[in-house]
């Protein structure tokens, strides 16, 4: 690879993590190239983008960007690494999830995600990252709260004034 394709690469790579406040770090060095197929068919229907780089040259982008802040992911820069980029914190987790489930397999392997700030390292954090909440979800639970208490006070005072309706028609 030339000096000129490495730094495309490196742009390429630092616009992705500019672009997406999440992305997940795996291992799919023991895949097949028909399981990897499948695996990126998989992120192109959620709208997931995968990439596939080498490891100095994620590091070169992310310490570009800002060397502090990605700090923890770099220890997770080792044999074959795909990235997953995606609006959703939980989809990655999801499709690596069914992924595994479906080839009856523990690959590809997460080593790390990046989680609006966060830093999630190990395989060990897949089952947590499966159940984070969305934006979306966490405002529909705010809302179903919110509306809770009000449908309460509507309700009595429906049932209140059907009691007086039917008082006075008893009359």
């Amino acid at each position: 690879m030339t000096t000129a394709q490495k730094n495309e690469v490196i742009e390429m790579l630092k616009e992705k993590f500019s672009q997406y406040n999440n992305f997940y770090i795996t291992d799919t060095e023991s895949l097949t190239v028909q399981q990897v197929s499948t695996l990126r068919r998989h992120c192109f229907d959620k709208q997931v983008e995968m990439k596939v780089a080498k490891n100095t040259l994620i590091k070169k982008a992310l310490e570009s960007l800002d060397s502090e802040k990605y700090a923890g992911v770099y220890d997770a820069l080792h044999n074959v690494t795909a990235l997953m980029f995606s609006e959703s914190p939980k989809e990655p987790a999801l499709i690596l999830s069914s992924f595994r489930k479906a080839a009856k397999g523990e690959k590809p392997v997460l080593k790390a995600a990046y989680i609006g700030g966060e830093i999630y390292s190990g395989d060990n954090q897949l089952v947590a990252l499966t159940n984070i909440k969305t934006k979306n979800e966490l405002i529909g639970e705010v809302i179903g709260l919110l509306q809770s208490p009000a449908k309460r006070v509507l309700a009595a005072l429906l049932h209140h004034h059907e009691k007086q309706n039917e008082g006075a028609t008893a009359e």
